[in-house]
């Protein structure tokens, strides 16, 4: 399998702004953006544990169960991902790219899923590496971390789109004393920043050279305001990137509508 590392950096010109576009999103089709950083080092354990199954969660139109069944595929691990909600049919173009990569699904309802017991999991499944939702975990961090050490430029601020925060966690840890990590928040609710901190406090790195903005959520996760859709499909005319206006598309929106102070030796992270 090839992967697309380093990933590329490009510059993006606005008015009065100039950002660097990290292109995570280009790594691998099978793993967009930071899902190949988050799952590299859970494969790896996975490995060294002597487990043939990985076993994860999340939504219905969870990137990550797509990307966690890839990873499954291409590197020879069983998969299984539990799903939040109802089984509905047909599947999703998400979830039926998940099966069709062999991944087992099985559905659990919001009150189930909430209280999901590993216990109870291993009772129906057996042996298996367990990787949490949206593969938040210390062994995502270091993998996130790596994405710094890639970047061949000077600058002020790292910036991402923040939904578990385990990518900003983790390259906040191997930032230089100057600089800093901004994460925009896709979610609603101002929970992310413990998030942050408890991912650092298991990793054994906390840090404080990092925040969040959580003022461009446009109105929760997977909500598509038409102000919204509107700026993605205009960036898209304008300079041919397609962004996930679940995630990055708010990011973007927020830097070139004030969010920076002009002038600010930027790098974004898609």
């Amino acid at each position: 399998m090839d992967l697309r590392l380093p990933s590329p950096l490009e510059r993006l010109d606005e008015p009065g702004l100039t950002i660097y576009l990290k292109r995570d999103d280009l790594i691998h089709p099978d793993f967009p953006g930071n899902k190949w950083r988050k799952l590299k080092y859970n494969l790896v354990a996975a490995r060294e544990a002597g487990k043939r199954t990985l076993l994860t969660f999340g939504g219905a139109y969870s990137n990550h169960l797509r990307a966690t069944a890839a990873a499954g595929h291409h590197f020879g691990f069983e998969t299984i991902g539990i799903v939040r909600g109802a089984e509905h049919t047909p599947l999703n173009p998400v979830l039926a790219r998940a099966r069709e990569l062999g991944m087992t699904l099985a559905y659990l309802d919001r009150a189930a899923y909430r209280r999901k017991a590993e216990e109870r999991l291993r009772e129906t499944y057996g042996d298996f590496f367990l990787i949490p939702e949206g593969g938040a975990n210390r062994y995502a961090l270091r993998g996130c971390a790596e994405l710094v050490e890639e970047i061949d430029r000077d600058f002020d601020l790292l910036c991402f789109s923040s939904g578990t925060g385990a990518t900003l966690a983790g390259a906040a840890t191997a930032l230089r004393p100057h600089q800093r990590a901004l994460g925009f928040s896709a979610l609603k609710g101002d929970f992310l920043a413990g998030e942050v901190r408890r991912l650092q406090a298991g990793y054994g790195h906390e840090t404080g050279n990092w925040s969040i903005d959580d003022r461009f959520h446009f109105g929760g996760f997977a909500k598509r305001p038409r102000p919204l859709l509107e700026f993605v499909d205009d960036f898209h005319r304008r300079h041919g990137i397609a962004l996930d206006p679940v995630y990055e598309g708010k990011m973007m929106y927020a830097l070139l509508n004030g969010a920076v102070e002009p002038g600010t030796s930027l790098v974004a992270v898609l």
